[in-house]
C-alpha cells in the first residue's frame, strides 16, 4: 500500500500526563498530542482541542461541560475519557452533537476497594496519628504503654455499604474477611448467590441503615440523584461511635455537616480520599485531620501504576474500535449514568 492510501490516523488530545507505556502506544497508533508537562489544561486549551481533534482523552479534573461541546468542531467525534465515572462530562450535550463518549469502567476495582479497607482501619486503629508521632522531630515517644493510642477493633463490627456495584461488592468481601458484619443499601438488591456468600442484610431504607451500622462506606456514582445524599440529616442518624469512609465522589456527602458532626463528636472519625471542592481542601477538614477526627488521602484509591496502564489499554481499545466503524465497548449511553 502506497503512502498516499495510508489510512490516515486520528487526531488524538490527551489533556493530561500519562504512564509511559500507555503515551508510547497512543503516539504508535494515533496522531497523539501528549501533556509532558502535566500542567492542567485551561479552557481555551480544550476548545482549541475540541475545535481541532478527531479524539479528546480527558481526564476526571477537566470539566466538559455543555457550553465546552458547543465549541466543538465538526472533526471531533469522540471522548474518551481517562476515567472510571463520566460526571465531569455533559454526556447529552455530546450526544446531541453527535459525539459518542466512552469511560473506563471495572479496572479500578480492587485498587479502589484495597484503599477502602485502608481507611478502614486507618481512622478506628489511629494508625496517621501514630505515625505523626514518630514523624514529628519535636515529639519524643515515651514507649510502650497499656493506655496509650486506644483505637477500635474493627472483627464483629457491622459495615454499611451505600452503593453495591464492584467496588462496593469487592470492599464487601474483605471486610467480611475482617470480621465485619455486612450491611447494604443498594438501588436493587444484589444476586441471591451474592447475598449469601457475603452473608450481607440489604436495607431498602438508607436511613434505616445508617442508624444501625458502626462504618458507612460509600461507593455510589455521582449523579444529581445522589448529590448530598448523606445529607446533614442522615449525618445525624449515624451513632456517636460510628466512622465514615468516602472513597467514591466529594459531592456525595454534604460536606459542611459533615464538619459539624465531627467538630460535635456527633460521630468517631471520617475517612475520605474524596472532597466537595477538590483540589481545594476545606482548612476545617486539615484540622480536625491534625486533631485525629479524620485520615484525608489527596485522592489516591485508584492510584497504581497497573490500574493506569489498565484504563490506557481501554481508552485505546475504544478509539481504535470508534474508527475501525464499530460501536466502543465502553460506550456511555444518555441517561444511563
Amino acid at each position: 500500500m502506497s503512502s498516499t492510501s495510508a489510512k490516515k490516523k486520528p487526531k488524538v488530545y490527551i489533556t493530561r500526563k500519562l504512564p509511559d507505556l500507555v503515551e508510547t502506544r497512543m503516539r504508535e497508533l494515533f496522531d497523539a498530542e501528549l501533556n509532558i508537562d502535566d500542567v492542567p489544561r485551561t479552557r481555551e486549551d480544550l476548545i482549541r482541542a475540541l475545535q481541532t481533534a478527531d479524539v479528546l482523552v480527558p481526564t476526571l479534573t477537566d470539566r466538559i461541560d455543555d457550553s465546552l461541546i458547543a465549541e466543538a468542531g465538526p472533526q471531533l467525534k469522540l471522548i474518551a475519557s481517562f476515567s472510571n465515572g463520566v460526571d465531569h462530562i455533559d454526556v447529552e450535550a455530546a450526544a446531541r452533537r453527535g459525539i459518542t463518549v466512552t469511560n473506563t469502567p471495572n479496572v479500578l476495582t480492587d485498587d479502589t476497594a484495597d484503599m477502602t479497607m485502608a481507611l478502614i482501619l486507618a481512622v478506628p486503629r489511629r494508625l496517621t496519628e501514630g505515625a505523626a508521632i514518630l514523624a514529628d522531630k519535636r515529639a519524643e515517644w515515651a514507649g510502650w504503654s497499656p493506655t496509650w493510642m486506644l483505637g477500635r477493633r474493627i472483627s464483629g463490627k457491622r459495615i454499611g455499604i451505600v452503593g453495591m456495584g464492584r467496588i462496593g461488592t469487592a470492599v464487601a468481601r474483605r471486610a467480611k474477611a475482617f470480621g465485619l458484619s455486612i450491611h447494604y443499601h443498594n438501588r436493587n438488591r444484589v444476586d441471591h448467590h451474592t447475598e449469601e456468600q457475603l452473608e450481607a442484610t440489604y436495607w431498602d431504607s438508607l436511613d434505616q441503615m445508617l442508624a444501625r451500622v458502626d462504618i458507612v462506606s460509600i461507593h455510589c456514582p455521582s449523579t444529581p440523584a445522589t448529590y448530598h445524599l448523606i445529607s446533614a440529616r442522615r449525618l445525624e442518624l449515624m451513632r456517636p461511635t460510628s466512622t465514615i469512609i468516602n472513597t467514591a465522589r466529594g459531592d456525595i456527602v454534604d460536606e459542611a455537616a459533615l464538619i459539624k458532626c465531627l467538630r460535635e463528636g456527633r460521630i468517631a472519625g471520617a475517612g475520605l480520599d474524596v472532597f466537595q471542592n477538590e483540589p481545594a481542601i476545606n482548612p476545617k477538614l486539615v484540622k480536625l485531620a491534625e486533631q485525629g477526627k479524620a485520615v484525608l488521602l489527596p485522592h489516591m484509591s485508584s492510584a497504581t501504576l497497573e490500574g493506569r496502564i489498565d484504563m490506557g489499554d481501554k481508552v485505546v481499545i475504544n478509539i481504535r474500535t470508534f474508527f475501525d466503524g464499530h460501536r466502543p465497548p465502553d460506550r456511555v449511553l444518555p441517561g444511563r449514568l
